[in-house]
């Protein structure tokens, strides 16, 4: 199975810090945002990996070279500007192949193990993709989708419904979610896929529960940075 990391966004919220480095290379408890998807990824057993680039997109590919320091091989795909989410896809379809791919947005972090969520994602063959959800953090409340029985996804316009969670960043996608996408153009946000998939019954989530964060805002950073040094304290205390 291939992955696909999303790392060519602007980081807009995230200036000063993103003036000269791009997001996934920012730093918390001592590493690059990116480096903890490519150590995950490689422990799930992945080795092909497709990465795109945009802004400051070169200094991404001097610090990661082709991926042999993380076991990996690396692919990069150059946009000539950032395509969004939907676009990057499209735009990297030669490299993804037809077969399902992982997708993981590079400014999330997320203890999950992604082998365990690829094997349980896989067993959803009936379904053109498969969403991480977590509970709603406190700057996104209302969440994304609902999830209803079985693990169906329902775009529920309900925004207090408590059985709506946020997307987490990372799922689970078969090519022909995004090829038979009606829509789709060169640059356009994959959420609109999600929205169609989910009206076709074509999509599942589920929920985690463990740490997971979406490092949109310095404040968000700083907040990781504290929690991964004080994870690392508690476990060379023997805590």
């Amino acid at each position: 199975m291939k992955a696909m990391i999303l790392a060519a966004g602007l980081g807009n919220r995230m200036r000063p810090l993103t003036d000269h480095t791009p997001k996934p290379l920012l730093r918390a408890g001592g590493k690059p945002l990116i480096e903890y998807h490519l150590l995950n990824l490689q422990r799930a057993g992945i080795r092909e990996v497709i990465i795109n680039l945009a802004y400051l997109g070169d200094k991404i590919r001097h610090h990661l070279g082709d991926g042999s320091g993380f076991g990996l091989n690396i692919h990069y795909s150059a946009e000539p500007e950032p395509l969004e989410t939907g676009g990057a896809i499209v735009h990297a379809s030669q490299l993804l192949g037809r077969e399902p791919f992982l997708l993981v947005n590079g400014d999330v972090w997320c203890d999950i193990e992604l082998s365990d969520f690829v094997g349980r994602a896989l067993a959803c063959n009936d379904n053109k993709g498969h969403l991480l959800l977590v509970p709603n953090p406190d700057f996104h409340p209302h969440g994304d989708f609902a999830l209803a029985d079985k693990g169906k996804l329902l775009d529920d316009p309900e925004k207090n419904a408590p059985h709506r969670f946020t997307f987490g960043g990372i799922s689970l996608l078969h090519p022909s979610l995004i090829d038979d996408y009606p829509l789709k153009r060169q640059k356009f946000p994959l959420v609109e896929v999600f929205r169609h998939a989910i009206n076709a019954g074509q999509l599942t989530g589920e929920v985690y529960n463990g740490h997971w964060s979406d490092v949109g805002t310095p404040e968000r950073l700083n907040t990781l940075d504290d929690y991964l040094h004080h994870q690392r304290t508690t476990i060379g205390a023997g805590v």
